[in-house]
């Protein structure tokens, strides 16, 4: 026999955990005096709960697996809720395992109680209290496949002290069977003949696609359809790189902050095939008018999500990579050709033309020349804010990965989301891209990259501002400017340097590219600070 925290390590070994991220702390005290005996589990000891959960984050959005976070209890595993709602938004698997207060005690409002499950309810896909140690490895293997199948998103695993000493017989099992839990992975046969018919009769198709694509790893299969059909093709912000920036077939990000031709080819399009993508309210300003105007073809493995923000004219539910499969299959024809040229000429008369700055560097300019200096599968971490949005409109990627978060907007993500990147695959070069306000929400994790030896390049845009806000009140208040200026906050290079990091701050274009190039070519993590206007805009 075996105790439950030693089921816990099994189950998750047997799952090929090969990383967890977390915190400890009294209630999940007895997992990791069984943790520490692994010979297959790395831990990476975080110094903020909800970095716990960003790391996991970004480790499953390239590991293409759940990643895995722990806390204790109470305040620990509520610091995890904005990590959990963060991944449950952007759909990214994860297993967040918390300790719990005695199982006799709960309801008690003892010390470090906190009613996991019930809070975390409206961010998790599913969450489980565990009641009886024996059911351990049942929930570990169906929280797997939960968190991993359909939809993907967290899953919650809450347990209590006394559950992780009982003693239980280990056995894992073999297979997994949850009634009622069946995601649809092919489309319906009649659906797809239907999306055929659309696409043949239009004169001016487009493919919106979304992070989805990469949930279901069709990047391959989107860039053989749009091909096969000479389709013209816009990303939402979460779906970018899933075609290369410079593709001819590629318009553009969508949306409030998007390029002003994909907004264009969206309005103009007469059938838009939505790929993976729910289409909020900053990818379409008036999704519902479109869908009024448009024949909408929503292809989306969460039902739930077709139709929701747009009227749809053909729905097909299953998996992104299947779908287009199926559609290929079917053998369809090139679109119109005139539709291609007009929306490459209107590409082609938007040049990136970055105007100098008599205050300090362009942001746009300095995104554009940092992602091109870059290996070509680098994987780019932006923040929330206006570095965002610099950064999502400027940022050349061509094979590799932009990491953000989408549908949230959590400040201080770029930071532990490059963390778990690096981890998860050490070949790739990993940039974390960040405001002075979002770096100071996240610039404990600094330790966790000493501790742990993980190579990442850090850039802050400083601007002693939380600049998005600013500009927002700029243009909606009046500039009235109310609580938005960071004066007081520390020096990043020297923050860095405390750390044991090198770093450098770069204060016009004309030191820009020796300021990239010293950081890229530098062994092991270095930090860039730059120095950017505070009326800078971000479009």
């Amino acid at each position: 026999m075996i105790t439950g925290a030693e089921a816990i390590v099994k189950s998750l070994e047997n799952e090929g955990v090969e990383v967890i991220f977390g915190y400890p702390g009294a209630t999940i005290a007895p997992f990791y005096d069984k943790l520490n005996n692994s010979k297959k589990i790395k831990h990476v000891l975080v110094r903020h709960e909800q970095h716990a959960g960003h790391e996991a984050s970004g480790y499953a959005r390239i590991k293409g697996r759940p990643g895995v976070c722990m806390t204790t209890s109470g305040p620990g595993a509520m610091n995890l809720i904005t990590a959990l709602g963060t991944a449950y938004m952007d759909s990214i698997p994860m297993i967040a395992i918390t300790g719990q207060v005695s199982s006799d005690l709960l309801g008690r409002d003892v010390f470090q109680e906190a009613d996991m499950t019930g809070a975390s309810e409206p961010f998790t896909k599913y969450s489980y209290l565990v009641k009886n140690a024996a059911d351990l490895p049942r929930i570990i293997k169906e929280a797997f496949h939960i968190a991993s199948t359909g939809r993907p998103g967290p899953v919650l695993i809450d347990i209590p002290v006394n559950i992780q000493n009982q003693k239980i017989d280990y056995s894992y099992p073999n297979k997994i069977d949850i009634k009622g839990y069946k995601p649809t992975i092919k489309g319906h046969a009649g659906q797809i003949k239907r999306v055929m018919r659309a696409l043949n009769n239009a004169e001016k198709p487009l493919v919106c696609l979304g992070g989805g694509i990469f949930a279901a790893e069709a990047q391959e299969q989107a860039k053989i359809f749009i091909e096969t059909l000479n389709l013209p093709v816009v990303c939402t912000m979460m779906g970018l790189g899933a075609i290369p920036t410079s593709h001819p077939l590629y318009m553009g990000m969508l949306g409030m902050h998007g390029k002003s031709c994909a907004n264009q080819a969206i309005s103009e399009a007469d059938v838009v095939v939505l790929i993976g993508a729910r289409v909020s309210d900053r990818a379409v300003l008036l999704p519902k008018q479109v869908g009024k105007t448009t024949k909408i073809i929503h292809v989306d493995i969460d039902p739930a999500e077709i139709g929701k923000n747009m009227d749809t004219f053909v729905p097909v539910v299953g998996d992104a990579k299947m779908v287009i499969e199926q559609i290929l299959s079917c053998t369809p024809k090139r679109t119109n050709e005139e539709w291609v040229s007009m929306l490459q000429e209107c590409k082609n008369k938007v040049k990136l033309d970055y105007d100098p700055r008599k205050f300090g560097i362009n942001p746009k300019a300095f995104v554009n020349m940092l992602s091109k200096a870059l290996p070509d599968d680098h994987i780019y971490c932006a923040d929330v804010g206006q570095n965002q949005i610099w950064s999502a409109a400027n940022c050349d990627i061509r094979t590799g990965r932009f990491l953000t978060s989408g549908g949230m907007g959590t400040m201080g993500y770029s930071i532990p989301c490059a963390i778990g990147a690096k981890i998860a695959d050490s070949t790739k070069s990993v940039v974390a891209v960040c405001g002075d306000g979002a770096f100071q929400m996240q610039m404990m994790e600094l330790g966790t990259i000493c501790q742990h030896d993980v190579d990442i390049k850090i850039v802050v845009m400083r601007n002693e501002q939380l600049g998005l806000v600013r500009e927002i009140q700029k243009k909606s208040y009046k500039c009235n400017y109310t609580a938005v200026d960071l004066s007081g906050s520390p020096d990043a290079v020297a923050i860095a340097s405390a750390y044991g990091i090198p770093g450098r701050r770069v204060t016009s274009m004309d030191d820009a590219e020796a300021a990239i190039s010293e950081m890229i070519n530098h062994k092991g993590t270095f930090l860039l600070e730059c120095i950017v206007d505070e009326d800078e805009p971000s479009i």
